[in-house]
């Protein structure tokens, strides 16, 4: 690039990263062009596509930050404790940062790199599952699915008491965990979301395609 070009990459990068926390990945583009101070065309011949830029902008952040929740979970000698920390951590991470409850949604599956975080979070995810169900604390009915459905209504929870009651969340979220616990088990009514009915079901949630 020439000296130009990569002042006004890093002005995007700046004005990208600031609205995606304010209002995640969705941020309109125009928006992030006009506080970067360049023009719209500016940024598509810079980045090409709000992928291309969340990539740029977004993906090592949440790579760190998911992998440093998994690693804390696998760190914690009791497996529960292990299991618990991770869904609150996670769930924080939603409930404060719009652009990490976007990225843990999958939203942008053309994001390459973005997508590569998420397969290696559900790849943690389930090392993580496993390891309380072996212990004997998590209730062994509890699947992959019904993790990221639990995130999937925590973030929408989350985006709609910000204003009102930032710590909503928590309350809800303590009453499941009780409810995963093995000794608080009952059988369940239906089994767990298959993938392609998670996706569809948060689609309609989100409004997402």
């Amino acid at each position: 690039m020439r000296a130009d070009a990569q002042r006004n990459a890093e002005k995007l990068r700046t004005a990208a990263a600031e609205l995606f926390r304010e209002r995640g990945l969705q941020a309109p583009l125009k928006e992030i062009a006009r506080r970067a101070g360049v023009s719209h065309g500016t940024l598509y011949n810079l980045f090409g596509t709000r992928e291309a830029l969340i990539d740029s902008v977004v993906t090592d952040l949440a790579a760190a930050r998911l992998s440093e929740a998994a690693e804390q979970a696998l760190a914690h000698e009791d497996a529960w404790e292990g299991f618990a920390y991770y869904i609150e951590t996670v769930c924080e991470l939603q409930a404060t940062d719009p652009a990490i409850s976007d990225v843990v949604a999958g939203r942008y599956p053309d994001a390459v790199r973005l997508m590569a975080v998420c397969e290696r979070s559900h790849v943690a995810a389930a090392r993580i599952i496993g390891r309380a169900q072996r212990a004997g604390a998590l209730r062994p009915d509890f699947s992959h699915e019904d993790l990221l459905f639990i995130f999937g209504t925590n973030a929408l929870l989350a985006r709609a008491a910000k204003g009102t009651a930032p710590d909503a969340w928590r309350r809800g979220l303590a009453f499941m965990l009780d409810g995963l616990r093995t000794e608080a088990a009952h059988p369940l009514p239906v089994g767990p979301l298959t993938s392609q009915q998670l996706h569809q079901v948060m689609g309609n949630l989100t409004g997402a395609p």
